[in-house]
């Protein structure tokens, strides 16, 4: 190569390299949507005005909303300052309280963007101050887990209130940031490789959500390249084979929607802020949800056994343990795929149907019946 042009091979290496770094460094110094976790001020906009008119099917799920034991005004939080969760929530001292406040939270933050009726804008921030002033440490050995699922719950209500001028005071909005760094974040910061996925996946989608309410880049990318590139059993390419088979198909089917509908979840916040989890690896997550759903349907699919991460699990055969018992996980999966992208779901469509007169999120964040269905 002769001197001239090395310096021009050298020039366009450079010049491609700084274009790399520039790119990196806008999209880490990009500030966060706001609202910007599950719900957008337009989308919110969108079902507030179809309850207004009282349009089917948004009238329907927003009286079972408001029937609801979360969305009365009469609810009480029980703060725990030492909570402890054991293996299938034995002991549970606390861990029950804080699932109720948690869903309580967000189903009240929910009634004040959707009605401006301001009781349910204090009885939210009455929860979310009475956890964060009261909450010292969580333990036992699902503490991992349980940050996991209500997390994302504290936090969807907490983004709600704190930008939408409810009247939120700084000074205990810094509490309960205080709470997510100093309490929730170290438990789940390296999350749990070696356990069935949903554990992982449950803190995939707490992390994110944490790193976007406390406008944490570094938080928030951890979380993504976790769900991306994470040696754990959650990460989308260890969570589903290339068919979509589950890790957890095999241990039963309550399980196996518990992590999909968690890695959903973590997907749609992500969408929110430019970033798309829900199309990785060939949408790799859109085949966890149609295996899941046809089998659960009734249906027979594939199945290959396969070790989980470390060979800690090995399910040999599918389980039909919790079959046909749909969690209401759906109908935000679908309007993605389906609506937003073009992807036929036609299993996932069918199990949505099920789950719409569904009142009980139990370990996810509810109410996707009303706030996913024909969006624009």
């Amino acid at each position: 190569m002769n001197l001239t042009r090395y310096w021009v091979v050298c020039m366009m290496v450079l010049f491609s390299t700084h274009l790399l770094v520039a790119d990196e460094v806008d999209e880490a110094s990009k500030p966060f949507i706001h609202p910007g976790l599950l719900h957008t001020t337009e989308e919110l906009a969108f079902v507030k005005e179809r309850i207004s008119n009282a349009e089917e099917p948004w009238k329907s799920a927003w009286d079972r909303l408001r029937a609801s034991s979360p969305a009365s005004l009469e609810h009480v939080p029980v703060p725990y300052a030492k909570v402890v969760r054991g293996p299938y929530n034995n002991p549970n001292i606390g861990s029950s309280e804080m699932a109720s406040d948690a869903s309580a939270a967000y189903t009240h933050a929910l009634q004040w963007c959707l009605t401006g009726e301001k009781a349910h804008s204090e009885k939210a921030i009455e929860i979310l101050n009475a956890w964060s002033s009261t909450l010292e440490v969580v333990s036992g050995h699902d503490t991992k887990l349980l940050i996991g699922m209500m997390g994302v719950k504290f936090c969807n209500a907490a983004e709600l209130i704190r930008h939408t001028d409810a009247g939120w005071l700084p000074a205990d909005q810094d509490k309960f940031e205080r709470m997510l760094r100093e309490i929730f974040y170290p438990a789940i910061q390296d999350f749990y490789p070696t356990a069935n996925g949903n554990w992982d996946a449950s803190m995939i989608q707490t992390m994110i959500a944490m790193g976007v309410f406390l406008d944490d880049r570094e938080m928030f990318d951890r979380a993504v390249d976790y769900y991306l590139h994470g040696e754990g059993n959650g990460a989308v390419r260890n969570y589903f084979n290339e068919f979509g088979e589950c890790q957890e198909s095999g241990r039963d089917q309550a399980h196996t929607q518990m992590g999909i509908g968690f890695l959903g979840c973590a997907c749609e916040m992500a969408w929110k802020q430019g970033v798309d989890l829900y199309g990785a690896y060939d949408n790799r997550l859109a085949l966890g949800f149609e295996y899941t759903a046809r089998y659960n349907l009734g249906e027979d699919v594939p199945y290959e056994p396969y070790h989980s991460v470390d060979g800690r699990y090995h399910y040999r055969r599918i389980s039909s343990d919790s079959r046909g018992r749909f969690s209401p996980i759906y109908d935000r999966v679908v309007y993605h795929y389906r609506d937003r992208v073009g992807l036929d779901m036609p299993y996932s469509e069918r199990a949505a149907l099920k789950t719409r007169t569904k009142d009980r999120s139990g370990a996810h964040v509810g109410w996707g019946n009303l706030m996913f269905v024909g969006l624009p």
